[in-house]
């Protein structure tokens, strides 16, 4: 058994949301260099160059990427062979974003209630989903996730003779109709299986997947291929002003799921795609 402290984890959450609204991380960097050298629209190109202009900038002098600093999503793999010491994990994880977006200077962006629309002023509480596995330590992912993107993601419950064609058409469809709306180019995280929520979960969670790791499942490897090749000839381009780069990348998860059911989620991010791993 190992102890962890929750002023360690505070600590981590802290750093890592001023991390994420500053600073791209390196897959991202490596994939928007890369949709620079390939779009062939002028006017395409001169966009990402702004865009990437912008980054540059926000890191060298710790100005936030975007003015949607996001609402806190925080993935935590917890080891079963962890004691958490000095109180609530929730609320450790929650004072970590209080102070990141307050010592920060970061938008607060959460309102209390979703219908009285009063804002907490402190960014908080967090979106959080723990889940326990194997091992001593914990794994941390702040993904900040703004909501011009997430307002454009989608569920289709689609039935089980729809099939693989039907995936993508679903897929295809979310891309279209958000448009110019989610901020492209674009990362479309998708979850195909399980139910209502977990396709959703897993959307999200693809987000945060390294987009120089492939997917460990054949099938899964060819579809998000194809799918980043069609939905860059859907020519809405960088700035939705038309153009080849649509998306940066394309995330599936899977998941089993019932005989009856064919559940798929998209959920799409902005060009900048914040997320932030560590390991206490």
């Amino acid at each position: 058994m190992r102890n962890i402290k929750t002023e360690e984890i505070k600590r981590n959450i802290k750093e890592m949301c001023i991390e994420a609204n500053h600073i791209l991380s390196p897959d991202m960097k490596d994939v928007f260099e890369r949709a620079v050298q390939e779009e062939n629209s002028p006017l395409g190109k001169r966009i990402l160059g702004q865009l990437e202009e912008n980054l540059i900038i926000a890191e060298e002098e710790m100005i936030p990427i975007c003015q949607d600093t996001g609402m806190a999503v925080i993935f935590m793999e917890v080891g079963q062979e962890v004691h958490i010491e000095g109180g609530s994990l929730t609320e450790a994880v929650n004072q970590g974003v209080r102070e990141g977006y307050t010592e920060g200077f970061l938008r607060k962006s959460v309102v209390a209630d979703p219908l009285e629309r009063i804002n907490t002023k402190d960014n908080t509480p967090a979106i959080i989903h723990y889940n326990i596995v194997e091992g001593d330590g914990i794994r941390i992912t702040v993904a900040p996730k703004g909501f011009g993107s997430e307002n454009m993601s989608r569920v289709f419950m689609l039935k089980p003779a729809d099939g693989i064609e039907g995936v993508k058409e679903a897929v295809l469809t979310a891309v279209k109709d958000a448009g110019p709306n989610a901020c492209p180019p674009m990362v479309v995280g998708v979850g195909i299986g399980g139910t209502f929520e977990k396709c959703a979960l897993m959307a999200k969670h693809a987000l945060t997947r390294n987009l120089k790791e492939e997917s460990p499942i054949p099938y899964v490897r060819d579809l998000e291929k194809e799918l980043l090749e069609k939905i860059n000839a859907l020519g809405i381009g960088p700035g939705g002003l038309g153009g080849k780069v649509t998306a940066l990348a394309v995330n599936i998860e899977t998941y089993p799921t019932h005989i009856a059911g064919l559940p798929v989620a998209v959920n799409i991010c902005c060009h900048v795609n914040r997320h932030v791993h560590r390991v206490i």
